[in-house]
């Protein structure tokens, strides 16, 4: 057992959690309070604390000696995630939150000081990224499963749709309109009560080849799906799922295709790449802010001002003027 040397666990914290009742009401609706992502979350956090050797409830004393043992092999953020979800098992229990004692807050503080990285971002997927999947795609055998990808990295693109958003679009959230599709997404991160969000797309009448209405039209017809999910699993010999797609499977198409395509960027690209790559090329092509914000679904500015920064930098950049100074005194 990965268990630090002077962990006090074993100590203090004698007492099998099963000692202390659980508070929470049997209530389907408190469950349905927390988000499952946020539940799983919390959970592996509580497995790991378990697997160094540490009881619930525990005190400051083992949390510090948790936080010292794991400061240079845990990401900082992690730490403070699992801090969270010890802090929320204390809570629920009706007990003390030894999370919130100032030695405890202090040394995470100290190791985000001393171990603290910056937040690796999924890599951006760039229109001339898209334009090089799609061309591979179309340069494949004709496959259900290449008109399901297809469709997907366009959808998923020019929708600026998570990836738990893309695997529970059902056929029945699309209207297909005479210019473009309108999707209802019943639920998302940014939804969470379910008052439900429309992402809409329009058809590409110039390029129909990158067209993701059109892409989308093509797999549905191809797949005779006429209601439940709309992207799917498809066997190795190429049999088409009633299930949805897997939600991590959607990573795992982006970084195939982007690994044919010889991308050197390819352990970087994840799902979130539609949602930087749609805002960031939105961005460069000078659409207006609400526009972008609008079709990514986002509930904060500061995360859209912050795509937006990110797609211009090289535009909005002040050495520019500085060049044209220099360029006079050196005339």
């Amino acid at each position: 057992m990965d268990k630090h040397p002077t962990s006090p666990a074993a100590d203090s914290l004698s007492i099998n959690k099963q000692q202390y009742p659980t508070h929470e009401p049997a209530n389907p609706y408190i469950t349905a309070a927390t988000s499952d992502n946020t539940r799983r979350t919390y959970q592996a956090a509580i497995r790991k604390f378990h697997q160094w050797g540490g009881l619930l409830p525990t005190n400051k004393d083992v949390l510090i000696a948790y936080l010292t043992h794991h400061a240079e092999s845990l990401n900082p953020r992690t730490l403070s995630v699992h801090l969270t979800a010890i802090s929320q098992w204390h809570h629920t229990q009706l007990l003390d939150d030894p999370t919130a004692h100032p030695d405890v807050r202090k040394t995470l503080k100290g190791i985000h000081r001393t171990h603290g990285k910056p937040k690796q971002k999924a890599k951006a997927l760039k229109l001339e990224h898209l334009a090089r999947m799609i061309t591979h795609l179309e340069n494949q055998p004709t496959s259900v499963k290449a008109l399901r990808d297809k469709a997907l990295l366009l959808i998923g693109f020019f929708g600026a749709f998570r990836r738990s958003e893309l695997v529970d679009i059902h056929i029945e959230h699309i209207t297909f309109e005479a210019d473009g599709i309108i999707i209802l997404l019943p639920k998302s991160k940014t939804d969470q009560e379910g008052q439900g969000l429309l992402r809409a797309i329009p058809m590409n009448q110039t390029i129909k080849a990158c067209c993701p209405v059109m892409a989308l039209k093509n797999w549905l017809d191809t797949a005779e799906i006429t209601e439940g999910p709309v992207f799917r699993p498809i066997t190795r010999w190429q049999q088409i799922q009633s299930k949805p797609l897997y939600v991590g499977a959607v990573n795992d198409v982006l970084k195939k295709i982007g690994q044919a395509c010889g991308f050197d960027f390819t352990p970087e690209l994840s799902s979130h790449s539609f949602r930087r790559g749609l805002s960031t090329s939105a961005a460069q092509e000078n659409v207006d802010f609400q526009l972008i914000k609008q079709q990514g679904g986002w509930k904060n500015d500061d995360i859209v001002r912050g795509y937006i920064e990110e797609g211009r930098l090289l535009e909005d950049n002040a050495a520019y003027a500085l060049f044209e100074r220099l360029e006079k005194i050196l005339v």
